[in-house]
């Protein structure tokens, strides 16, 4: 099961919007291109985006389904990757002071992921997900930095929501 984590220099809020945008899934998970809805309105229960895969000449036409969500902290998929089977993602979003903890969480569920899946496939899954995290945090980052720089001065920023009692 792989598993890593990032601390990403920004609130909560803006990594669960892209999250929760599938045109954007391209944008950060690697390997896909061009992703797009095709079933229900994401990130709910059972919505799913289609993507490709170039795997040089070859491409593949592939889905992720929604399997749970917790709207701005959980999120897991099942990833359908034809004939490699299926595989399910984790993703949890958690505050950390003013920045925000990632953690993804794969391992395969069915067909050929799982009946080959070793040390050397986790050890490449751990170099995606390193990728993966680096694209999510790159992509919001630059977004905040923007959206700072567009915000009028004195402007002031609201405290993001802990759900906690406050005294």
């Amino acid at each position: 099961m792989a598993v890593r984590h990032r601390l990403i220099r920004t609130d909560p809020r803006s990594v669960w919007a892209v999250l929760e945008d599938g045109t954007r899934y391209a944008d950060w998970v690697v390997g896909t291109s061009e992703s797009k809805p095709v079933r229900g309105h994401w990130p709910q229960l059972g919505s799913a985006i289609g993507y490709e895969v170039r795997i040089g000449p070859l491409r593949l036409h592939n889905e992720t389904v929604v399997r749970r969500c917790v709207p701005g902290e959980v999120l897991e998929l099942e990833a359908k990757a034809g004939p490699m089977g299926t595989a399910r993602i984790a993703i949890e979003v958690q505050p950390w002071g003013d920045q925000c903890l990632v953690k993804v969480d794969e391992h395969p569920l069915r067909g050929a992921g799982g009946l080959v899946h070793n040390v050397a496939v986790e050890a490449m899954i751990q170099i995606r997900h390193r990728a993966m995290l680096a694209r999510l945090a790159h992509l919001v980052e630059a977004e905040a930095a923007e959206a700072e720089e567009h915000r009028p001065l004195g402007q002031v920023v609201p405290e993001p929501e802990t759900g906690g009692a406050r005294g």
